[in-house]
Order: C-alpha cells, then structure tokens, then sequence
C-alpha cells in the first residue's frame, strides 16, 4: 500500500515538470478576464430575470 502511495507520488512530480506554467502576468490577465465575464455573465443573467419576473407578474396580477 505504501509502495504504491510512493509511486503515485514520484509519478506526480513528474508529470508536474511537463506543465507548462503561465507567467505572473499571464496569470493576472487570465484572472482579471475571468472576472470580467463572471460580473458580464451576472449581470446578464440578473437583467434577464429581472425582466422575466416582471413579465410573469403581468400575468399573475
């Protein structure tokens, strides 16, 4: 059991020296996009309920 543990653990370490790692800048830019679309996407969403719930309580009242 722990002898495989071992092996999962070198075969880990390996295979972590193939990753090709984005740079500190690439790594801000790629999180500021992700922000970005996330609050887009939010804001998307919430008008389009927003615009459906009114459209429901035409028909409700």
């Amino acid at each position: 059991m722990m002898n495989r543990f071992i092996n999962y653990v070198k075969d880990t370490r390996g295979e972590m020296s193939h990753v090709s790692w984005p740079t500190k800048r690439q790594a801000i830019v790629f999180t500021a996009i992700v922000i970005v679309v996330s609050i887009v996407v939010a804001a998307y969403l919430g008008l389009f309920d927003y615009v459906l719930s009114l459209i429901l309580q035409k028909f409700i009242l």
